[in-house]
């Protein structure tokens, strides 16, 4: 079988299989940046290419670098978000001010216009009120250009800049964090509440601004016509807004948040499954998942529908509110127009500004919606970003020089769970250049062994020490970079071979590549397909089966010649012609490398330097395969079971 299967090619990819570049990033080889082979562009299409080239805008390099441990930011709210970027914040404030003053400019217009152009029938000034209305319409118009331009650009920016931040955090957290949490609910943390907050930056805020601005300014305004009419009118109507709009605050509250949890909830759902469709089709399961996701959906429908229910009734609510302040302003100042307390104009300006005062009522109905999906997203941004990983680095760690190899566990506890405990008071030396094989019933904590080396977890109690130094007060980069690990299930990325074997080793050259490809016998199979090293791998490594997947990731661990190797069961998924192979090309890896080996089958146990067997207990017993078998323990009965069935 072919190690490619006919799978590669896939989406994105070109006639024949090629991958599809991207422009201008062709490099040697007819190698694009990312590291997938890239044909080149048709000679007919170059002059559009580089006009469009020409006319890109920059992007300049976001701030923000990662670090292993946390940096004392401050907690994440809309503010901090606007704020970090000043220079636009203060900008697009200044033209919301604007804007909003232009806006409000048309009614005292009016006024004018009336009193002393038609009344006094004064052409001039009724011809100057009109030139003027004419001119506030087109500098308002420039000064909301531009003001969406800025938010607009603030949007992209403090969006860009989260989601950096967010990313971050996510690479940092330890490895208890993913086996808690669901991939959708991560997935929906980073897609729908960052685009929430992006959509809210965007326009919503400072329409927010720009409609409450004019009720300010409006009230202002109407004072200044006349306080008794002003008071009389409002104190009709603002009361009324205050209670429900109260009332719609703390519902919608309640229904966003409902919102949030729901959808992540269904985007987690909807993860698991497509990862698991292969198992989803096997079982015949696809009707019952159907149902489930329904459930999932309807949920968060019913979270839709009980938002809309209460913007039903806060929408229809303010207008009636606002027309019978309409109405009560018509009869009370229509009757001082009667008694010459009020000219035409004034009271003719005073509907209007009382029209402009309601009407971003209704507009902050919408708005307040936007603004509470925002600030519900926040809340589980900020949730998020305050989860501390677990596995900390030292505040001064200490870079590990190149190890001899000696690594010992000091009295180790550990359990995934407080109350379980996995690992009791283990001690255990490994000798420079030793390799110790760990067996024994699933579950015995053999592969926790591993991670433990790794520091992808920290014990509970006890140490764990590399030439005598604690891991806890070294960096994990230093520590990382000499530790080869080679996982029970390896992960492909999407991809060439060529960015997959290199991943531990970027700066690797091609021959370095080829030598590790020789050293686990996979020459042949990647010369199979004619583009060789840069043959794409399909998201997961599907398009190679498990056992080609388990090469990979030996020959991943090769290349970057470590000084400590760490294999948790890497031959289970071979058949016995590969696992002869790659136990072959262990020897050369393994040779004056610590090595601990998690072992199911004891043909890879037997090769051994030193054999450990552990259980719920902990380490049973401990010695060579010829002494374990002398000694007629635990490990003489795995093996006489072993050798029956093989």
């Amino acid at each position: 079988m072919s190690m490619f299967g006919g799978g590669f090619g896939g989406p994105g990819s070109g006639p024949g299989g090629a991958p599809m570049g991207g422009v201008g990033g062709a490099g040697p080889k007819g190698q694009s940046g990312s590291g997938i082979p890239f044909s080149g562009i048709p000679a007919e299409l170059m002059a559009g290419v580089e006009r469009l080239e020409a006319n890109e805008p920059t992007h300049p390099v976001p701030r923000e670098t990662f670090t292993q441990r946390p940096r004392g930011e401050r907690p994440l709210s809309m503010f901090s978000m606007a704020f970090a970027h000043r220079s636009v914040f203060v900008w697009a404030v200044l033209l919301v001010v604007l804007e909003t003053l232009l806006l409000q400019a048309g009614p005292y217009l009016v006024q004018v216009g009336i009193d002393h152009g038609m009344v006094p029938g004064d052409r001039k000034v009724l011809l100057l009120a009109a030139s003027g209305f004419v001119v506030s319409v087109i500098a308002g118009w420039l000064a909301t250009s531009a003001r969406i331009r800025q938010t607009g650009r603030l949007a992209a920016d403090a969006t860009r800049n989260l989601r950096i931040r967010v990313f971050g955090h996510l690479q940092r957290l330890s490895m208890d964090y993913y086996t808690e949490e669901k991939a959708g609910v991560i997935m929906t943390r980073m897609s729908s509440d960052i685009e929430a907050l992006q959509q809210l930056f965007q326009e919503g805020l400072a329409q927010f601004a720009v409609q409450g601005l004019t009720m300010l300014l409006v009230t202002v305004v109407l004072f200044s016509y006349d306080v008794e009419l002003a008071a009389i009118t409002l104190l009709l109507v603002v009361p009324l807004l205050l209670a429900t709009s109260i009332w719609f605050r703390r519902a919608s509250d309640v229904g966003y948040g409902r919102q949030r949890d729901t959808i992540a909830a269904m985007f987690s759902d909807l993860s698991e499954s497509l990862q698991g469709a292969r198992v989803v089709t096997a079982h015949n399961r696809q009707d019952r998942n159907v149902v489930n996701h329904r459930a999932f959906t309807g949920r968060y429908r019913d979270a839709n529908d009980f938002t809309g229910h209460i913007a039903a009734i806060y929408g229809p609510g303010t207008s009636v509110i606002g027309m019978a302040g309409m109405a009560a302003l018509l009869f009370i100042g229509g009757r001082m127009v009667l008694r010459n307390e009020l000219s035409l104009g004034e009271l003719t300006a005073f509907v209007l500004y009382l029209n402009a005062f309601f009407a971003p009522v209704q507009q902050l109905v919408q708005l307040y919606t936007n603004y509470q999906q925002g600030r519900a997203a926040v809340t589980k941004l900020r949730e998020l970003l305050a989860v501390q990983p677990t596995v900390l680095e030292h505040p001064e760690p200490v870079d590990l020089p190149a190890v001899r190899g000696e690594i010992k566990f000091k009295g180790v506890f550990f359990g995934y769970q407080e109350s379980r405990p996995v690992l009791k008071n283990v001690n255990l030396h490994i000798a420079p250049g030793e390799t110790v094989a760990c067996v024994g019933p699933t579950g015995a904590g053999k592969s926790t062994l591993a991670k433990l080396v790794t520091r992808l977890h920290d014990p509970d109690r006890g140490q764990i020490l590399i030439d005598g130094v604690d891991l806890r007060l070294v960096s994990l980069s230093s520590l990382r970079r000499q530790i080869g690990v080679v996982p029970q299930e390896p992960f492909m990325f999407v991809g060439s071979l060529r960015d997959n074997l290199a991943f531990a080793k970027p700066e690797a050259t091609d021959d370095e590549i080829w030598a590790a490809v020789d050293a686990v016998g996979l020459r042949e199979l990647v010369e199979r397909h004619e583009l060789g090293l840069d043959a794409p791998l399909h998201e997961r490594g599907q398009s190679v089966s498990s056992g080609q997947r388990q090469l990979l990731a030996l020959a991943r661990a090769f290349l970057a010649q470590p000084r400590i190797v760490v294999l948790d069961e890497a031959t289970s998924n071979l058949d016995l012609r590969s696992e002869l192979r790659v136990e072959q090309a262990l020897d050369r890896l393994l040779e004056g490398r610590s090595a601990l080996l998690i072992a199911h089958r004891l043909s890879t146990a037997m090769r051994a330097d030193r054999i450990i067997v552990v259980d719920e207990s902990g380490i049973l017993e401990t010695g060579s395969h010829t002494e374990l078998l002398a000694a007629q323990g635990r490990y003489a009965d795995m093996f006489a079971t072993w050798s029956a069935h093989t």
